[in-house]
């Protein structure tokens, strides 16, 4: 009678090291796909990621993945791209003087021209719009490869207060302007600008400087829309403390540590509950 082989003890199983059990922590950490970890460290955004990722150009623990959705679980595993080790890719902010006409995006499926043409031949590494400009809007627009920054700083609770000069083909009056603060309900979203004040007026439209404190989409379009004033121009002149100043369209620079103290600066914990009035 042929004998029945011995079971192995609970901790000299095959493929485990004896007397070892899977740390809880491993099993606890965030999981997340692999696309999304490359765009997460800065060195490009997702949809390219995914190119690298399908071009066979990105390796874990030394084996080429094509799976975009690969799970990596956080610090637990070795990426390489093109055989260099993945680390954290030298930061870079800057400001753009976005021109009208120009859509906020790395790639468009209309095929018509993005903000990154101003970037053409700067040898930049990939950068990420912090917010967006609408095409027919233009000015301040900042750009970074630091994911966490541009989180914050995005963020509607506690992100800087952004400053708008809008021409609209009207002319308000006081009582207006209070009502663009006081928020109209549009389509089930609330709009409403945190300070608004004119300043300088014509026979047929005016400027105004409208602040918000976040930016739904087409947000001051939308708002003025309600109380029938089209808007004409509208150029984002400053977010926090950092302002456009003399920097010309389609021009871009490279910010310096005291202005990325100012954008720091104007960021808020728990949000402002004293916004500041509407202005005539």
């Amino acid at each position: 009678m042929r004998a029945r082989r011995p079971r192995a003890a609970p901790d000299q199983r095959p493929g485990r090291a004896p007397g070892r059990r899977p740390s809880p922590a491993t099993s606890s950490t965030p999981r997340h796909g692999l696309a999304r970890v490359l765009s997460k460290a800065g060195v490009c955004s997702r949809t390219e990621a995914a190119r690298w990722i399908e071009a066979g150009r990105v390796t874990v623990d030394g084996r080429i993945v094509r799976d975009a959705e690969f799970p990596i679980q956080g610090g637990l595993q070795q990426i390489a791209v093109d055989g260099q080790p993945l680390g954290t890719a030298s930061r870079v902010y800057l400001m753009l003087n976005k021109p009208r006409g120009l859509v906020t995006t790395a790639q468009d499926e209309q095929g018509r021209d993005t903000v990154y043409r101003c970037f053409d031949g700067a040898g930049l590494p990939w950068l990420a719009p912090v917010g967006r400009l609408d095409k027919a809007s233009e000015g301040l627009l900042l750009f970074s490869n630091d994911p966490q920054w541009a989180s914050r700083l995005t963020d509607p609770t506690t992100g800087p207060d952004k400053t708008y000069h809008v021409q609209v083909d009207g002319l308000p009056d006081a009582v207006t302007l209070a009502a663009l603060c006081a928020g109209i309900d549009d389509d089930g979203e609330f709009l409403a600008a945190r300070r608004v004040a004119l300043l300088r007026s014509g026979q047929r439209n005016a400027w105004l400087e409208v602040v918000l404190e976040e930016g739904r989409n087409r947000h001051i379009r939308r708002l003025l829309a309600a109380f029938d004033l089209q808007v004409l121009r509208l150029v984002r002149v400053a977010i926090g403390g950092l302002t456009l100043g003399e920097l010309g369209k389609g021009q871009w620079r490279v910010l310096q540590a005291e202005q990325l103290r100012q954008l720091d600066a104007a960021q808020t914990v728990g949000g402002d509950p004293q916004p500041a009035p509407c202005a005539g």
